[in-house]
């Protein structure tokens, strides 16, 4: 059974305008519960609290476990050689006699041979490696060479070949005449290097259509779909990477999708998701711009070691095939990344994963002319990807229905349901809580004069206190992450990228609650975010 895919546009049903506003008022009701149970009695205010920290407290000591194994992964998923797996596969049986009676530990190794294994039993039913072509749709607005060059310079300094990469640049007719000759420019630099150089230009103001990048990725994949169709291409055998104009694939990147592509049956039905860095520019960063950017790679290190719960974002790769029978991307939603992981799930009826590609794909922090208008940039960019939690009401209006209207089992879906719901709904409060939570049992119940009114500020910091084992072991390990430090800059800068975590409580406050109650409360007030603010691209000479 196939579902409706799209986001609602104009009126909502009463059941979708409910999932709306449930996350903001299950946020503001969290903060306003403690206030009323520590007028009513301290006491309950300070357990209704302490389980609060206590639950930070566990997530603390998981996020310093999952930051030093996520990178030890990383590091091992580096090593491996691609390339030379993808020839393997090219000649299983040969591969698989040669190399089954190696002694190796490694863990990658023992999958290989495994993999050799099985296709070598069933090779009719695996594609060749010589027989895969990636598809690369890079989305531009107005950013100029300076931006886009090194990005796609990064795709042909890849490991895989560049006569199998399609590249597709998707721009924008809304970036006006300079965009259009920045595109024209790069075609010319780059349409020998790669099997076809495509230029897509996006249609501005096309109907049922928001000013988003998802129209934009979804006109070029269309165009795509066509092209391979004309050349008499496999569909089935084409992946699709899409990317921002600031993205750096890793070299490996290519080659280990088309690997884990081939070796699993249900490659259709999975999407390919690499580790997101934010660290092509970090060391130009201004300190709040990078506290966002190290905070946000450890999450998405964190993400691909619990592939039960991983879900698109960023750049991701996807079969065309796959693609074209779903209609691409959304045209409603500025986080098209995240709910394109909704999307594929509903079209597959529940039969869809992510499976996590541990090579990473490097991302800008993000930098802006001034400092002033960087901290601005910054909120524009959070508050956008908070925003997805518009999916809530999308993902409940198919969970909360009829039987027989349900498009996967109930108690399938609801753990997921109820996981998206309480990340955004923790986004919202934890950092006020933390930072404030202390003080209000005793602030609001003044005449109570208790023991544990007056001593929870101290309980709450010593809880903080343990809890920030796991900031203490991101700091060392962004160390490890970081590019090298430019010659330009001077050791201090290695000082100042250590204490700059001091800020950590203020940006979790601006760039994490702030942010996530303004998401929350648009969807409340039924305003909604139709427009995707792109953030600008400043290149530090």
């Amino acid at each position: 059974m196939r579902t409706n895919l799209e986001i609602p546009q104009g009126k909502r049903t009463k059941l979708y305008r409910f999932l709306e506003i449930l996350p903001g008022l299950i946020s503001y009701g969290a903060i306003i519960l403690l206030f009323l149970l520590s007028w009513f009695d301290p006491v309950l205010g300070a357990i209704y609290l302490f389980i609060l920290i206590a639950t930070t407290l566990v997530k603390a000591i998981g996020v310093a476990y999952r930051t030093v194994q996520g990178y030890e992964v990383l590091k091992r998923a580096g090593r491996v050689d691609w390339r030379r797996r993808l020839e393997d596969l090219e000649n299983p049986h040969e591969a698989y006699e040669r190399l089954h009676d190696e002694d190796h530990k490694s863990y990658h190794f023992r999958e290989h041979i495994e993999n050799l294994k099985m296709i070598a039993a069933m090779e009719k039913e695996y594609p060749k490696p010589s027989k895969i072509y990636h598809a690369v749709i890079i989305t531009a607005y107005n950013e100029g060479e300076e931006v886009l060059g090194p990005s796609i310079e990064a795709v042909k300094n890849s490991t895989f070949p560049n006569d199998h990469i399609i590249f597709v640049l998707a721009y924008e007719e809304r970036g006006g005449e300079s965009m259009a000759e920045t595109a024209e420019n790069l075609a010319k630099k780059y349409r020998s290097t790669f099997k076809h150089f495509l230029l897509v230009k996006h249609t501005a103001n096309l109907p049922h259509e928001i000013v988003g990048k998802g129209p934009n990725l979804t006109y070029a994949g269309e165009y795509l779909a066509n092209f391979i169709d004309e050349k008499h291409l496999s569909i089935e055998n084409i992946i699709v990477t899409s990317l921002d104009s600031d993205n750096h694939v890793a070299p490996k990147y290519f080659d280990s999708v088309a690997y884990e592509f081939i070796v699993h049956p249900n490659r259709q039905r999975l999407s390919y998701q690499p580790v997101s860095l934010f660290m092509n520019n970090i060391w130009d960063a201004p300190a709040p711009s990078r506290i966002i950017a190290v905070s946000n790679s450890f999450f998405n290190v964190i993400s691909t070691m619990r592939p039960h719960v991983l879900r698109n974002f960023a750049s991701h790769s996807q079969p065309l095939q796959a693609l074209k029978a779903m209609h691409f991307w959304s045209k409603r939603t500025i986080v098209e990344d995240g709910h394109q992981y909704w999307r594929s799930l509903f079209f597959f009826s529940g039969d869809y994963s992510v499976l996590p590609i541990r090579i990473p794909i490097y991302q800008d922090a993000v930098i802006d002319e001034t400092l002033w208008k960087t901290i601005k940039a910054q909120f524009v960019q959070v508050r956008r990807w908070y925003y997805g939690a518009s999916d809530v009401a999308y993902v409940g209006s198919r969970l909360f229905v009829k039987k027989e209207n349900r498009i996967m089992p109930f108690w399938k879906l609801f753990p997921k349901f109820w996981r998206l719901l309480d990340g955004h709904v923790t986004l919202a409060i934890l950092a006020p809580i933390v930072a404030f939570g202390g003080w209000v049992p005793m602030i609001m119940n003044v005449s109570a004069h208790t023991m544990v009114a007056y001593n929870l500020p101290n309980i709450v910091s010593i809880v903080e206190t343990f809890a920030s084992i796991g900031l203490i072991v991101s700091v060392l390990v962004s160390f490890k992450i970081l590019p090298k430090r430019p010659a330009k800059y001077r050791k201090g800068r290695n000082f100042l990228m250590a204490i700059q975590w001091i800020l950590m409580p203020i940006t979790s406050i601006i760039y994490q609650s702030l942010a996530a109650f303004y998401a929350q409360t648009r969807l409340m007030l039924g305003l909604y975010m139709e427009k995707f603010d792109v953030t600008k691209k400043v290149v530090k000479k």
